[in-house]
């Protein structure tokens, strides 16, 4: 070992600061270097709960730090001997202890001690030789799943790199996932995100036309196109906004600035997220409409659906085909225009002429019958063509703005949409002379009075649902209620879904996807258009206390941001009904696995131990770690999310209360909450604070390692819960008797730690009771633990049986070696 450290010595002589790894400089794990003014710093990290370790540039500034590049996403260190060097004109990173090279740039196969590497302020790694301007290396040509102002995506033709970010594998993993976004330059240059080789959603392509449906860039990108390169770049240059695009390891594109006031990350924009984004929605020779309420896909002009009957059944992706299809042969000169659109795919069998006009592009795809549309474009101030020779895929028709197209179509039909054309317009005439005047005066003074009491109604009615103290959440959902899905709220910003989405989401909110019910009502599965997963929670009607519950959890949980917290899409309101979006969890709640045990036997040992430290930390968080300290008061194992890695997620925040400044301690008259949960001073008094979780996190921490609820009686030693039972066996040092029959293997010290932070939390004196920081340090074993007094709510009780572990328990406390028990079971 000593010589291990002295060798590192020698190789590097000099560790760094600041903003710079000179010349045989070296980063080693657990040090880092910031840029110039602090807003990034590059060093080792562990994502998630993972303990692998890896080298990434982080906001330095931004809470949680998010991680914008890592070096070594597939190949982690599996300790922390890990050491990020300046040798020989490249950055190297080291695992010492097993004594391999994990990652370099690669740039220099000479021997060199002029180069220096840097981090900018702009999150940029820089590798540059010394009295050079010009990069060797930079982070930017090489982005993991995040973009930021100043880096360019897509192909650089004299060096031939490609530049694409791509999701992480998952939250805990930023290996490289299965979501990429990158150029596409067949046809016309577009950016795709894939799923795999599968197209999941496409941007407009080159030249566009800014369209709020289609909007990477609808906010400050610029798309470069010329014989040396073609990108995309942010370039907002807006130095007091701080921006990234980042495509999730659940495939979306998510477009985020940081709200510095309100300390979270804003989405300006995501996709896929309505129910035309996903690729190819509606199938061949189609277009998919937002505005289109009764059915979002239609034919393009010429052509009809291939099945009737999926089309009458909604099912889309067969898409339409040519009304000609028994002639062939026939090559029809005549086109319909399509207004306002996102134009078809182009990189399926579309080609791109940039030198020819308006008038020589219809003419070139009238001379051609394998040309089925075309599309003229200004190219740089110029003339521009783009046709199309197979399907038509991936159309989007817009309200507004958009490009226009033209569908090649048979005389019959071109002359049937030209009549109907001219039909209306001198219908519309004739009739416009006498009646608009008469409509238009009608139509002004309905419209003004049903404003007038449509204001006056919702108003009313959202001001007895929030309450005067949420009159700024009133306003908001007065507006709220016209608005589309996809805009945001101001207070808080969430999205707003319509009542159909949801309908359509959860199948009319049928039996079969419901996942469960309790007092604020029930709660459905269901899947959006863009194929995400969600739990919608539906508020009874007959529910007295569900409003007052539905603008607390609204409230509270838009403002939370942790890996341990359920994720609140967005609500509902509308038609009186009140509804809650909340990201799917597959795996239920913690007590449909705790409590039956046919389906106990899947939480084994890794699994308890990693939801009660999850559990820790979700509240820990709440109390000490988010902007507003709140008290949760209804903690159990129902409230418990599992994802489907078995990780946890606290949810349900209808009875959470916020306290002010350094208020420590509140009380109601009103006490709600889940009895045998509940802490003493609670129960009897209605008096709660951050204490009152404590309690209730050990009751919950012991039916984790006891497989049993805590009302359970136990009559072989008169115990009328689990408490009880776990107090006195404790006394008489038999502890390990209460652990779950069905763990076949647990770590002894983990699991006596885990019974006496347990008993900690349950003491009766509030003052006695440790805080959740506390808490999460002696889980970690960074805490010593201390003798804990008689819980409450059990009687006194005498206990003769053995300790079958041979372990010594004494005065309150334990001592024990690292040791694995493990139950030898018959085939």
């Amino acid at each position: 070992m000593f010589l291990n450290t002295f060798l590192l010595f020698l190789l590097f002589p000099f560790c760094i600061s600041i903003d710079t790894i000179g010349p045989n400089q070296y980063v080693n794990d657990g040090k880092t270097i910031v840029s110039k003014e602090m807003k990034f710093e590059l060093g080792f990290f562990s994502p998630g709960n993972s303990s692998y370790r890896y080298v990434g540039i982080r906001y330095a500034k931004i809470p949680e730090k998010p991680v914008i590049w890592v070096a070594n996403r597939d190949n982690p260190i599996n300790d922390s001997s890990g050491v990020l060097t300046n040798r020989y004109g490249n950055l190297v990173l080291y695992a010492y202890k097993e004594n391999l090279t994990i990652w370099s740039t690669k740039v220099s196969d000479q021997t060199t001690t002029s180069t220096s590497a840097q981090i900018l302020d702009t999150g940029n790694l820089i590798l540059v030789q010394s009295n050079s301007e010009d990069f060797l290396w930079q982070s930017f040509d090489y982005p993991t799943d995040t973009m930021i102002p100043g880096m360019k995506l897509g192909l650089n033709r004299e060096t031939g790199l490609d530049s694409f970010i791509t999701s992480w594998r998952s939250e805990d993993d930023p290996g490289t996932g299965d979501y990429s976004y990158r150029l596409n330059l067949t046809g016309s240059p577009q950016f795709i995100l894939y799923n795999g080789s599968t197209r999941h959603f496409r941007t407009a392509m080159w030249p566009w036309s800014p369209s709020p449906s289609t909007t990477p860039y609808a906010y400050d990108y610029t798309f470069v196109n010329n014989q040396d390169v073609t990108y995309l770049i942010d370039s907002s240059n807006k130095s007091s906004e701080i921006s990234r695009l980042v495509v999730n390891y659940y495939g979306t594109l998510q477009h985020l600035t940081w709200n510095d006031v309100e300390g979270q990350w804003k989405e300006k924009w995501a996709a896929p997220k309505f129910r035309c984004d996903p690729y190819g929605h509606c199938g061949a020779f189609s277009g998919c409409s937002l505005d289109n309420v009764q059915s979002e896909c239609s034919c393009l002009p010429g052509y009809q659906p291939s099945s009737s009957e999926n089309w009458s059944e909604k099912i889309w992706s067969d898409g339409c085909v040519s009304k000609q299809v028994e002639v062939p042969n026939k090559c029809g000169k005549s086109f319909v225009r399509v207004e306002h659109v996102k134009l078809p795919d182009a990189s399926i069998s579309a080609l791109l002429d940039t030198n020819m006009g308006e008038s020589e592009c219809k003419k070139a795809c009238q001379n051609n019958c394998s040309c089925v549309a075309y599309s003229s474009l200004e190219i740089d101030g110029g003339g521009g063509c783009m046709a199309w020779y197979g399907e038509l895929v991936d159309t989007l028709i817009l309200a507004e703005q958009g490009r226009d197209f033209y569908v090649r179509a048979d005389a019959t039909e071109s002359a049937e949409n030209d009549r109907k054309s001219r039909g209306f317009l001198r219908r519309r005439g004739m009739l416009a002379v006498l009646i608009i005047p008469v409509l238009l005066a009608l139509s002004l003074i309905m419209l003004a009075y049903c404003w007038f009491i449509k204001r006056k109604t919702e108003a009313g009615r959202l001001r007895r649902t929030w309450g005067r103290q949420y009159s700024h959440f009133s306003t908001y959902n007065e507006s709220m209620v016209e608005n589309k899905v996809g805009q945001t709220s101001r207070h808080p910003d969430l999205q707003l879904f319509h009542l159909s989405t949801i309908i359509a989401a959860t199948n009319d909110f049928s039996l079969a996807n419901k996942l469960g019910e309790g007092g604020f009502g029930s709660v459905y599965k269901g899947q959006l258009s863009n194929q995400q997963k969600i739990a919608v929670k539906r508020l009874s009607k007959s529910s007295i206390q569900g409003v007052e519950e539905f603008k607390n959890e609204v409230t509270l949980i838009a403002k939370l941001q942790h890996r341990n917290l359920v994720k609140l899409l967005g609500c509902c309101i509308e038609e009186e009904e009140k509804l809650l979006i909340y990201e799917y969890l597959p795996n239920k709640s913690l007590d449909f696995f705790l409590f039956d045990q046919s389906q106990r036997s899947a939480l084994d040992w890794r699994n308890r131990f990693g939801i009660i430290t999850g559990v820790a930390r979700g509240i820990l968080y709440l109390h000490e770690d988010s902007r507003l300290r709140i008290v949760h008061r209804d903690l159990k194992p129902s409230n418990v999310l599992l994802d489907a890695d078995m990780k946890p997620k606290i949810s349900d925040f209808g009875l959470a209360r916020i306290f002010d400044g350094d208020q420590l301690q509140d009380e109601t008259k009103k006490i709600v909450g889940t009895y045998g949960y509940m802490s003493p001073e609670y129960a009897a008094y209605g008096k709660f604070s951050t204490k009152s979780d404590v309690f209730s996190f050990g009751v919950i921490l012991l039916e984790i390692i006891c497989g049993k609820k805590n009302n359970a009686s136990y009559q072989d030693d008169h115990s009328l819960n689990l408490i009880g039972h776990v107090w006195d066996l404790w006394r008489e040092q038999c502890v390990l008797d209460v652990v779950d029959f069905l763990l076949e293997s647990y770590n002894i010290d983990e699991v006596l730690r885990c019974l006496q932070i347990g008993l900690l939390c349950l003491q009766e004196d509030t003052t006695d009771r440790p805080t959740m920081s506390e808490v999460v340090l002696m889980l970690s074993g960074e805490r010593a633990l201390a003798s804990p007094q008689r819980p409450a709510f059990i009687f006194k009780n005498t206990c003769n049986c053995h300790n079958s572990s041979g372990l010594s328990i004494t005065g309150g406390s334990y001592s024990a070696n690292d040791l694995t028990v493990t139950k030898v079971v018959g085939r």
